[in-house]
């Protein structure tokens, strides 16, 4: 049952995105809007949290270098995106004389969201059963190759444009993207804490060692990898239906090293750090376009030059494994009147003490 802590952060989180969402309307909120330019940027760095927290379930907990993040990302936009053209907004017209178009625009965007995460995963199970027990760079290999695969063979359907580009009804927007981003992240986070999390790290940590200990690593890296997917199927769909527009362009190999950039840059094994990896790799470039020259071309020049930077000076990213934490905000708590410590007892508490009778026995074992 949801404790009162939990539902109270929750309405905060809703209310937190909706005002957020407000801001980034053309009307604004009390006269005051983020405008076109912050609210693409803001849009773009939230996808890439769903995408760098998903890959690092893959590379920082499983220990898999996938380099096909791209390919799942561009299964979930595109078949999302043509269950709603061809099929959902007929859908969504009958549901509206019933339950009103506000109720069945959701209703539509949640099925659609659904779908694209669906077929993302079971994209996932097809390339993770054979490909994932190979090692290394052989894995590497074997996700590029599919995620160009995909990539082509897209580019030659016309029913979704092919190489004109695909245009579907836009859907997105900020309460949808930073609530599925909030959602990425927690899924995430309770899959490391538990024991399938434990079997993952155990995996990335020592292989062999898990295999002697009985874990079935092909089962949990295939799982992982499920997941992943489906999670990188999310974000497709929600940028697909922002951008209001599909093409290949947008999910080329440089896109999956982008997102390895990102976990790499902030931190494999931590969340914070994907998230930090995600910011500082989406504002970068802005930032580059800003300067004299536009300097924003030579993107992939900085992030190689950050990268060299990165595995010379701190290789376990800036966070390494760890992750931000409020605990330093909590009161401290008085100690228990039984863990406290009385004098003229070399510092041992009241509970070790023991009651009088124990202390006498323990004093008479140790005369003899």
């Amino acid at each position: 049952m949801p404790t009162p802590k939990r539902v109270l952060s929750t309405i905060a989180i809703i209310i937190a995105l909706y005002l957020v969402n407000a801001f980034m309307s053309k009307e604004g909120l009390f006269g005051f809007g983020f405008g076109a330019y912050p609210t693409d940027v803001l849009m773009t760095l939230t996808i890439n949290v769903i995408l760098a927290v998903s890959l690092n379930l893959i590379t920082g907990f499983t220990g898999q270098f996938s380099i096909g993040h791209a390919g799942f990302m561009a299964i979930g936009a595109y078949s999302s995106a043509y269950l709603v053209v061809y099929h959902a907004q007929f859908w969504e017209h009958s549901l509206a004389a019933t339950v009103g178009f506000t109720v069945a625009h959701a209703l539509v965007f949640i099925i659609a969201i659904a779908f694209g995460s669906l077929i993302a995963a079971f994209a996932g199970l097809l390339v993770g059963i054979p490909s994932l027990r190979l090692r290394g760079d052989y894995l590497a290999i074997v996700t590029l190759g599919f995620a160009e695969i995909i990539r082509i063979v897209i580019l030659n359907i016309d029913k979704v444009g092919g190489a004109t580009g695909f245009s579907v009804p836009s859907y997105s927007n900020f309460i949808w993207v930073g609530g599925f981003a909030i959602i990425s992240i927690v899924i995430v986070h309770n899959i490391v804490h538990s024991d399938i999390g434990r079997a993952l790290v155990s995996i990335r940590e020592d292989e062999l060692a898990a295999e002697a200990m009985g874990i079935n690593t092909t089962r949990y890296k295939v799982l992982a990898f499920v997941i992943s997917s489906a999670l990188a199927g999310l974000a497709g769909v929600l940028f697909g239906h922002y951008r209001s527009f599909l093409s290949t362009n947008d999910f080329q190999f440089i896109r999956s090293f982008e997102i390895i950039i990102m976990i790499v840059l902030g931190g494999m094994g931590s969340l914070t750090g994907a998230v930090l990896g995600a910011v500082v790799i989406t504002i970068m470039p802005e930032l580059l376009r800003q300067m004299p020259g536009d300097l924003s071309r030579y993107r992939l020049v900085v992030y190689s030059a950050l990268l060299i930077v990165i595995i010379l000076t701190r290789p376990q990213g800036i966070l390494g494994t760890r992750e931000f934490s409020l605990s330093w905000l909590k009161r401290s708590r008085k100690r228990p009147e039984g863990a406290q410590v009385v004098g003229g007892t070399s510092g041992v508490s009241i509970a070790e003490q023991g009651t009088p009778s124990v202390r006498d026995s323990k004093k008479d074992k140790e005369n003899r």
